[in-house]
């Protein structure tokens, strides 16, 4: 007997996205998220094509929606280079959506590994969690650069408003056929905003500016800060047994979570919270990509073995926002429940390839691990079966 579905008052955002994440966030919804769940969501078409269509507006619109519905769930997108903008014969290269969605929110990545027992770690020694505060503002991914084409000074120049005096830098004299210059900014309150979901972990800021990093203001009492150099950290990070927030800049925290999560056991076992300075606005997201090579074997009609729980975690984390804002209780607990029903189904033994090699090794054999749909088959009935026990109690 069929559950009622649990009743959601407020809206939540939905950012649909590219190739076999597409796929896999279709199947999701039908099989985990709608037999049991009542939801209003104001969908954001963001794959590749319908964002060139919209001329990448609704990429705005879905944050903006965002800010005044303060929760989105996100499936992952392309970001296009000259081989996609002839592929899908694109107006022109369009900016990372991500880039662009957290420059409108204004907000800091929290990313943390899914830990399944029975999935081996890479780094054995780390025993406690870490978190990698990622700048979802400014720095590289909002960078202006340019090719140099000959001899020349360049120069970085700041005009204070409201004053003539302006501080003007020489950054280098180009001679011969030039080079390519780069640019980059943050702001101290996006800085700032790294260091307020630290709870009771050790934090570890890793800015090779010490201008920066001796900044009084951007530290908060009661935490335990330490500096060091990105190299430094990434070395001390492998011998260490974790327990910290390791706060990065943008493009360094988008690295070294693909290196956390490595090191956990797998890519696709990541979560990516973006928390905006109000405390009352998310985004949830996988941490990893569109997943292409398994997309072009499923465009010819080929078995995939596509790692879903990523996405089923942007799911499951979007929604546990929404019950928290809302004060609904069954919802929170079922979003509790998918995540375990996840992380049994796994430790149970059925899994996707890319875990199951992990255990296995490279000689795997096809009796030994789940294709794409039989995995989230599982979750839903795992699901099904923990829902089903609450009821009865």
């Amino acid at each position: 007997m069929e559950c009622q579905k649990i009743k959601v008052a407020n809206p939540i955002v939905e950012m649909d996205g590219d190739e076999m994440t597409r796929v896999i966030w279709k199947s999701i919804k039908h099989k985990l998220i709608f037999p049991f769940v009542e939801l209003d969501i104001k969908y954001f078409d963001l794959g590749l094509p319908n964002r060139d269509a919209t001329d990448d507006q609704v990429t705005v619109e879905s944050a903006q929606a965002t800010l005044k519905y303060n929760v989105a769930i996100k499936c992952a997108t392309i970001t296009p280079d000259e081989a996609r903008v002839k592929e899908f014969n694109l107006k022109r290269m369009w900016k990372s959506p991500n880039g662009t969605i957290r420059n409108i929110l204004n907000g800091t990545v929290f990313r943390e590994p899914i830990i399944c027992k029975n999935i081996p770690k890479l780094v054995p020694g780390w025993t406690k969690p870490i978190c990698i505060g990622r700048h979802a503002f400014g720095d590289q991914y909002r960078a202006t650069d340019a090719v140099i084409q000959g001899p020349g000074k360049l120069k970085l120049v700041f005009v204070p408003e409201g004053h003539d005096e302006k501080t003007e830098l020489e950054v280098f004299n180009f001679s011969g056929a030039g080079g390519v210059a780069l640019s980059m900014y943050n702001t101290d309150e996006w800085v700032y905003a790294v260091y307020g979901c630290s709870e009771e972990l050790h934090h570890y800021q890793l800015l090779k500016s010490m201008k920066i990093n001796g900044n009084p203001s951007l530290r908060l009492p009661g935490y335990w800060y330490e500096h060091r150099l990105i190299d430094d950290m990434v070395a001390y990070a492998l011998k260490s047994e974790g327990g910290y927030v390791w706060a990065c800049k943008n493009y360094d925290g988008d690295v070294q979570s693909d290196f956390l999560a490595q090191g956990f056991g797998s890519l696709g076992l990541m979560t990516s919270v973006l928390v905006c300075p109000d405390g009352k606005t998310i985004e949830a997201e996988a941490a990893h990509g569109t997943v292409t090579r398994h997309y072009r074997v499923h465009q010819k009609g080929g078995e995939t073995s596509t790692n879903s729980i990523a996405s089923i975690f942007a799911w499951s984390q979007g929604l546990a926002h929404r019950a928290k804002l809302d004060g609904n209780t069954r919802l929170l607990d079922f979003t509790e429940k998918l995540e375990a029903a996840c992380i049994g189904t796994v430790e149970s033994g059925k899994m996707t390839k890319d875990l199951a090699l992990l255990i296995h090794g490279s000689k795997v054999a096809r009796a030994q691990y789940l294709n794409t749909e039989e995995f989230i088959d599982a979750v839903a009935k795992e699901l099904r079966a923990r829902l089903s026990t609450k009821a009865k109690l």
